[in-house]
């Protein structure tokens, strides 16, 4: 894009909001910031862009007259949100920053989406590309903004994108050359108002893709792409774990074997055993991840050992201590009521589940029948704990806690050998914690203070 001396706002002040600015800003463009909020650490992040020589506007104190050639939504900005639709009034272009960020973008791309599972698929195709011998990053919802990564990327082989609904909601151009959409449950129902239209932004990944690319799919989203009207132009490959036939699937009658009936690589790939990852969800994101690599000619050798290799990240069902047979485990990136149902079901012997925080209009009465099978008492938290009470008291004994710390010391009371006290939240985090990485970290504070 030519934006030379173009005026630009970027709407929001986040990692995606700052990256945006300063690309904008090292482009030549004159541009403005907009937060509605005026907290430190806004305050902090306005005065870095400001000393660059960037306009920054917090609080709700903007200037609607202002006009704009461009402006570049953040993800954590909602389309309806007054300081978006003064400009949509105004006929004001707005790209989302995925958008904005792809047309910099100098190499392939790997776009990975869905309600869970994002982040491991993503990190496994990045440690298959590094295996190979190829030049490679990850960015998008994963922690480095996009445009933070597309200076670089013309000296890469491949990047590997983490996107979420909110950010393929507002694309245009964007084409990843091979997509992955891996599964679709209740999430973010405030944000979209309903599932299909949850289920319509994710399929936008696969919008602009043609048949030289690839789309990857679990047989679990075939139906919301057929009740959505996505009919993908590229190659499309399915994988599945849950015993459905697929191009990639899991045997599991077979010392779960992940078997491949593509021309590219017929027969057995390899075990999930031979894997640190467990529970069904994680035998898909391998199979995604696998199918990703063949699309990309990767030697399957190096795939394997890329696999082998990998360790879940911090708070995705990262074991903080065992101590008198009790084990302690931080899923606080769990933050839907699928996410929670797939850890409960990985695990063996029964639970004491801390969950709670802020509801995201979901339907915690749609896991009862694992709570029920699984949870030995339900430790409860943050503003979203009574309609959890509601919802599962009737089939588990369910406590209420103020604080993180006084929930691990509830739950470690409920527990006996053999049993699991599991963080798992289904909900944000943002009513009582920074964010998910936050509440994690103070739930292993706890519990390592207790122990």
């Amino acid at each position: 894009m030519e934006l030379k001396d173009k005026d630009v706002v970027v709407l929001g002040l986040g990692r995606s909001g700052m990256a945006a600015a300063e690309l904008l800003q090292r482009d030549g463009a004159r541009v403005v910031v907009r937060d509605e909020g005026d907290t430190e650490e806004l305050v902090e992040r306005a005065n870095r862009l400001r000393q660059l020589g960037v306009r920054v506007e917090l609080g709700n104190r903007f200037d609607v007259a202002a006009h704009f050639d461009l402006a570049v939504l953040s993800p954590g900005i909602a389309p309806e949100r007054p300081l978006v639709t003064e400009l949509v009034r105004q006929r004001t272009p707005v790209l989302s920053e995925l958008e904005f960020a792809y047309r910099y973008c100098l190499c392939p791309i790997v776009a990975i989406t869905g309600t869970n599972g994002k982040t491991t698929t993503t990190e496994l195709i990045h440690a298959m590309l590094e295996s190979a011998g190829k030049r490679t990053a990850t960015a998008g919802n994963i922690g480095n903004a996009f445009a933070a990564a597309v200076e670089q990327s013309a000296g890469l082989d491949a990047v590997v994108l983490e996107t979420s609904s909110f950010q393929l909601e507002r694309i245009e151009q964007f084409r990843p050359d091979v997509a992955i959409w891996l599964n679709l449950t209740p999430d973010h129902i405030d944000r979209h108002g309903s599932m299909e239209a949850y289920a319509k932004a994710k399929a936008r990944i696969f919008e602009n893709q043609t048949s030289q690319d690839y789309a990857i799919v679990s047989t679990s989203v075939l139906a919301w792409m057929n009740k959505v009207g996505c009919r993908p132009k590229s190659r499309v490959i399915t994988v599945s774990a849950y015993g459905q036939e697929a191009d990639l699937r899991v045997d599991w009658t077979d010392g779960q074997t992940i078997w491949c009936r593509l021309p590219e690589c017929n027969g057995i790939l390899m075990k999930m055993d031979e894997t640190n990852l467990r529970g069904l969800h994680n035998a898909e994101n391998i199979l995604a991840a696998f199918a990703a690599g063949l699309a990309m000619k990767l030697p399957v050798a190096a795939m394997r050992e890329a696999i082998c290799s990998y360790c879940p990240q911090p708070h995705r069902g990262e074991v903080v201590a065992v101590k008198d047979g009790v084990t302690f485990i931080n899923d606080s990136k769990a933050t839907n009521v699928d996410a929670v149902e797939k850890a409960l079901r990985a695990l063996p012997g029964r639970v004491v589940l801390i969950a709670g925080g802020r509801d995201k209009g979901l339907n915690f009465s749609s896991i009862k029948e694992v709570i029920a099978e699984k949870v030995k008492v339900a430790v409860l938290i943050g503003e979203a704990r009574d309609k959890m009470v509601t919802a599962w008291s009737d089939v588990t004994p369910c406590e209420r806690a103020a604080t993180m710390a006084e929930a691990v010391r509830v739950a470690t009371a409920q527990a006996g050998r053999g049993d699991t006290v599991l963080l798992s939240p289904a909900c944000a985090s943002f009513d009582m914690f920074a964010n998910y990485e936050d509440r994690g970290d103070k739930f292993k504070e706890a519990v390592l203070t207790l122990l």
